[in-house]
């Protein structure tokens, strides 16, 4: 028995069944008791687990075929890139080198990929290579179908180990999309360690900061599910597309639930 069973066990008998719906509707560790002054036995157990779940995440190495699947890597023509980054330590010690292809890597993504695609998507191991590995083959082809429904040109899609959130501005300055996505793994907590982000910049360059980006987060099994998600993302690119812009100065009211 895990430590989530074992806490949901010793609690079930003293919940009122107010106290079950409202934990029932958020992973969120809520009304879960106590024993004097401490938490249950069941809930510490868990928070370690959780605890243990969350460093295996962050220390988890992407492996391309491990992590996506043979069939998956084959289906979308999936390559890797890497970063500046030359190892886990470093990647985590130096975000600033997770924000930059290396020299290696600038020349198989000119040689591989089309410039001045409608939307260039890109995978990005970022803190939780399990995210990537949950969320990744549900959601990018909802996303593609979509772009393709629209009439919209997509480059390559391609995957970039050690990964930072500001690699979309050398994404931009290299492949020049209208729209630059990228699907990264968020930083692991103790609710799971399954949740995607999903960032987005309009002709992305090298003067841009988070201000001039757009996010659609907690992607996962108890949070925006990939179907909801993918029209998300494509609404929210089909807006910068039409103002010419991103982030919160480009788009300061989006309505993310009527189509574009």
């Amino acid at each position: 028995m895990t430590g989530q069973e074992l806490s949901r066990s010793l609690a079930a008998s003293d919940l009122s069944e107010l106290v079950r719906r409202i934990r029932g509707r958020t992973p969120a560790r809520l009304l879960v008791g106590r024993a004097g002054a401490a938490y249950r036995t069941g809930t510490q157990m868990e928070l370690r687990e959780a605890h243990a779940a969350a460093r295996d995440a962050v220390r988890a190495e992407l492996d391309l075929q491990g992590t996506l699947g043979t069939a998956f890597v084959d289906q979308w023509n999936l390559f890797e890139v890497s970063t500046r980054a030359g190892g886990k330590d470093e990647y985590l010690l130096r975000p600033d080198l997770g924000r930059r292809f290396s020299d290696a890597a600038q020349a198989e993504l000119a040689g591989r990929c089309s410039r001045g695609n409608d939307l260039q998507i890109a995978i990005g191991d970022g803190l939780s290579v399990p995210a990537v590995a949950a969320q990744v083959p549900l959601l990018l082809p909802r996303i593609y179908e979509g772009a393709k429904a629209r009439g919209w040109r997509v480059g390559q899609t391609f995957v970039i180990r050690h990964c930072r959130v500001g690699i979309l501005n050398p994404m931009g300055e290299l492949l020049a999309p209208r729209v630059a996505v990228l699907l990264i793994g968020e930083r692991p907590g103790l609710a799971t360690v399954e949740s995607l982000s999903v960032y987005m910049a309009y002709h992305p360059r090298a003067s841009h900061s988070d201000a001039d980006r757009n996010l659609v987060s907690n992607i996962h099994a108890r949070g925006v599910d990939p179907e909801e998600a993918a029209r998300r993302i494509l609404n929210l690119a089909a807006q910068m597309m039409r103002v010419g812009s991103s982030g919160c100065n480009g788009l300061p009211a989006l309505d993310l639930g009527s189509d574009c």
